[in-house]
């Protein structure tokens, strides 16, 4: 039988601040990771916070951060990890970039999608720009400890 990909599911949200937290915890959840006594699992807790960065990017730095924008984040369990796409309404700026200081005081969100992420990229078209990460496939490194 033929591995699938299946859609867990889709939110979409206004393009507001307020609104990261609530991408944050509806990918983690999707996970479905959950650990002991209640706390996330490796793989939950990684997809939340890549999923608020690329969030918050939109944010910031697309036209779903203007009155009226929405960010839609979709979440694709696959054969050989997670999926998840964070779509938003376009920049005329451009695509996205990883920052190459480190030490400035913002631009680190892609820099950790790019450390944490098994792989990642985005997609630009007329409507807007999709950036997408995947984690958790059997190809990723194990944790220090050894434990999976």
């Amino acid at each position: 039988m033929m591995p699938v990909a299946v859609v867990l599911g889709s939110l979409t949200i206004p393009g507001r601040p307020e609104q990261v937290s609530r991408a944050r915890k509806f990918v983690a959840a999707l996970a479905g990771l959950e650990g002991p006594e209640g706390s996330e699992g490796p793989v939950a807790e990684t997809a939340g916070l890549l999923t608020s960065e690329l969030v918050t990017n939109a944010v910031l730095h697309t036209s779903s951060g203007r009155e009226g924008g929405r960010v839609t984040v979709v979440v694709v369990d696959l054969p050989d990890g997670l999926l998840v796409e964070v779509v938003d309404d376009g920049s005329p700026d451009g695509g996205p970039e990883v920052s190459g200081d480190r030490y400035a005081a913002e631009g680190h969100g892609l820099f950790l999608v790019e450390q944490l992420a098994a792989r990642w990229g985005f997609l630009q078209d007329a409507t807007g720009t999709t950036v997408w990460f995947q984690i958790g496939g059997e190809g990723d490194p194990a944790p220090a400890d050894g434990h999976s």
